[in-house]
């Protein structure tokens, strides 16, 4: 009988799947059906079902949607707010589909590789009110993990199937569980992605269901009427890449089955960054308002709209706090607030400017009224310029005076915020913490490296890491062809890992662009942001710089890559692209500038190439394309370049570039409009060397495609849904395996000697699957 209900299910779900929105030709590529980015405030999101959150996870690709959710959410493009959560409804779709159509495409499971020990960006931490030694964990891309064991190990407690990045969470009283989808920290040069509101769990995270309708993709904070569990306040930080997107603070007051707006920023694009609730008075409430926009080439992290708000009556109505904060002025950012659970007239506020440094740490004994700024030596260094990352302020729940303030260290001042030293002893980058109050000393933090306990009230040098917490954000990722056990892969401020050292790190920084060496694996790559990059001869054990190469700006993750002919050939590409010949130790350039000029924002480099493809069958021939959309040709080994001007070519930044092994007059280009506010998939196809190009997006789901790898006849492409394949030249497309969160993949690699494929997640660490 079950048999039969899953056949007839999806069968239902093959007929709706056939009608999803597919990119077939140039004016729908261009023209994509109405985002999700581009949504009225006024509308609202459908309901989704209630979802296993633990490892039943093997189901994903063979037990589809169902029938009326797809219709109604994939057909009728009910999901105005989420576009991760829309593309992961139209991929499930596919799936199903494809069970039908291509079984063998999803026969195989994806296995996880690793690491289990790295962890990656949390951003909240809750504990459970009931519970001994159990905390739950919010990251940015890796969904929902719980601890039962006081932050020594995690275990996933979110759907593989939902949107995974999580930027809030907090338990009620009740035990109930509450997540905010999508990330309010905005990134400079790194990716943050969206989510589509509020969930909630009655079962301690074995069970989710969408807490009614709240619009916000991003989610800043959570906080709970200590006294009604069923009264809860939201953060909603909004669209980070276009006006409007439901920011402000939200209110519900039946446990989230409703919600409504109780406080809308000054501008469009002012939306809430954080909370706090006074617990002997819950009806007084702070918020900290915060104008903010990201676009391609620039970052807009402060204005007008940005300040203190406080209410007194519930949420009902606020005034804007001034009496010592920083008037309103556009040079204001991000700001961060907390009160002293002991005592609440004690209240603190971090600012920080538009560009990112510290602006000031203000202090106020009377509940708001009034404001001081505090002397706060030894604060400023902490923000870096990147303060904008942080915005975070936690107060010892039994003295007042003593503050904790989120930095790349985490700082600690046990005077009232007149002096600051360092809790020292953890990763950098820090963003959540937590007291544990059935157990005396005990305090959670989290940051860019997981998750952190102590059981010395945060004090310095007390500071223990989670040992099992597979949550890592790759971009990228490498196999050595002689043993494919040993993978490469940059990751988000973790460095660059190599899996037989333990995932030690070997270059620093964030992790980027990450090579082995095809005919000798103990020769790898690595670089930092920005184009710092490092070789080594010995597996990583040493290193040393690459040699100087000629450029004036070098993208975020600079493009590095061997000839596919002659590893020792390496390219790599700032505004101009650079050869080497002798594995890196020096280069010439090869190119003038590919780009258009920088961009506006002189602290973030734009105008730089993206991506490198040179031809295995013609090593005269190389693609490489930039961030403002140019794509560029050269047939002689760069003595001269041609545009691609193809109409079908959309002009987002270029992801990636292809050529087939066997015919340099054939390759592939994806685009993502992402960082443009713009989700739809481009995946294009040239077989006269770049002068024309078609369109092969076909169906798949609406979200950007950040990597594709040729494969004789058959086509990868890793997009931010997970990864798809095609044998038909991209008239159709099928999802490939089953078992792999729906969550961005930014890198994939093929290793020919064994058949498999590794996929670089961005939040849940390296994945690989055997190839039919």
């Amino acid at each position: 009988m079950k048999t039969r209900v899953l056949f007839a299910s999806l069968i239902g779900v093959l007929a709706l799947a056939l009608a999803l929105p597919a990119c077939t030709s140039a004016h729908q590529a261009t023209s994509p059906p109405r985002s999700p980015r581009q949504a009225s405030e006024g509308d609202q999101q459908g309901d989704q079902p209630s979802e296993q959150g633990g490892e039943g996870e093997d189901a994903d690709a063979a037990t589809g949607p169902e029938d009326g959710y797809v219709s109604e959410r994939v057909t009728k493009g009910g999901i105005p707010v989420g576009a991760l959560a829309r593309a992961g409804v139209q991929a499930q779709a596919v799936a199903a589909q494809t069970l039908v159509r291509d079984p063998a495409a999803v026969k195989a499971k994806w296995e996880f590789v690793g690491p289990t020990n790295v962890g990656g960006r949390v951003l909240d931490i809750a504990v459970d009110p009931i519970a001994q030694n159990t905390i739950y964990v919010a990251t940015a891309s890796g969904g929902v993990w719980k601890s039962t064991d006081g932050g020594a190990t995690m275990k996933q407690a979110w759907p593989n199937k939902y949107v995974q990045p999580i930027g809030a969470i907090a338990v009620a009283s009740d035990g109930t569980v509450y997540a905010g989808t999508g990330e309010a920290g905005p990134g400079g040069g790194s990716i943050t992605y969206g989510g589509n509101g509020v969930y909630k769990s009655t079962d301690g995270a074995k069970t989710w269901t969408k807490a009614g309708n709240m619009p916000s993709p991003a989610v800043g904070r959570i906080v709970i009427d200590p006294t009604n569990p069923d009264r809860i306040f939201v953060a909603g930080t909004g669209d980070l890449f276009n006006p409007g997107g439901g920011r402000g603070v939200y209110r519900s007051t039946d446990a989230g089955a409703t919600w409504t707006r109780v406080l809308k920023g000054d501008t469009k694009t002012t939306g809430a960054a954080d909370l706090a609730m006074d617990p002997a008075d819950p009806n007084i409430l702070y918020a900290a308002m915060w104008d903010h926009k990201r676009e391609p080439d620039l970052r807009t992290y402060g204005g007008m709209g940005s300040g203190v708000y406080r209410s007194t009556d519930g949420g009902d109505t606020w005034s804007r706090l001034t009496n010592g904060l920083p008037a309103a002025s556009k040079d204001i950012g991000r700001i961060g607030i907390a009160l002293s659970p002991s005592t609440p007239s004690r209240v603190y506020a971090i600012v920080i400017s538009t560009n990112g440094s510290y602006q000031g740490f203000y202090r106020s004994n009377d509940g708001g009224d009034s404001w001081t700024q505090m002397s706060a030596s030894g604060l400023s260094g902490t923000q870096s310029s990147y303060g904008w990352w942080f915005g975070r302020i936690w107060v010892d729940p039994a003295n007042k005076d003593r503050v904790f303030v989120a930095g790349v260290s985490l700082a600690l001042s046990t005077d009232g915020g007149q002096t600051f030293g360092s809790s020292a002893g953890q990763h950098a980058d820090q963003h959540a913490m937590a007291w544990d109050p059935k157990q005396t000393g005990r305090v959670y933090l989290g940051n860019d490296g997981g998750e952190y306990h102590s059981d010395t009230n945060g004090n310095s040098g007390g500071w223990t890491h989670a040992t099992y917490e597979p949550f890592t954000q790759f971009y990228s990722v490498d196999v050595s062809e002689q043993d494919h056990t040993r993978v490469v892969g940059g990751a988000q401020d973790n460095g660059t890992l190599r899996s037989w050292a333990n995932w030690g790190d070997y270059t620093g920084g964030d992790g980027e662009e990450a090579l082995i060496d095809p005919t000798n694996q103990n020769n790898i790559y690595g670089c930092s942001q920005y184009g710092f990059c490092s070789r080594s001869t010995n597996g990583g054990s040493t290193t040393s710089s690459f040699g100087s190469t000629v450029s004036d700006r070098y993208n975020w993750f600079t493009p590095v890559q061997f000839d596919p002919s002659n590893p020792q050939v390496i390219y790599l590409g700032g505004n101009r692209l650079n050869r080497s010949t002798n594995a890196a130790q020096t280069f010439t350039v090869i190119s003038p500038d590919l780009t258009g000029g920088p961009g506006r924002d002189p602290q973030y480099p734009f105008g730089t190439i993206t991506t490198i493809a040179a031809s295995k069958s013609n090593s005269q021939e190389i693609f490489a394309g930039t961030d403002d959309g140019r794509l560029w040709y050269t047939a002689n080994l760069g003595g001269s370049w041609t545009q691609a001007t193809d109409s079908d070519l959309p002009g987002f930044w270029v992801s990636r570039v292809a050529v087939d092994r066997s015919n340099a007059q054939v390759a592939y280009v994806t685009y993502s409009g992402y960082r443009g506010g713009n989700d739809a998939p481009y995946v294009l196809k040239t077989t006269d060397g770049g002068a024309t190009w078609s369109n092969i997006t076909g169906n798949l789901p609406q979200a950007p495609v950040n990597d594709i790898v040729v494969a004789g006849s058959t086509l990868y492409v890793a997009t931010d849904v997970g990864v798809f394949r095609t044998t038909d030249g991209g008239t159709t497309w099928r999802t490939l395996g089953k078992g792999l969160p729906h969550l961005p993949v930014d890198d994939i690699q093929l290793d020919a000697s064994t058949n498999e494929l590794f996929a670089g997640t961005f939040g849940r660490g390296m994945w690989r699957i055997a190839l039919s």
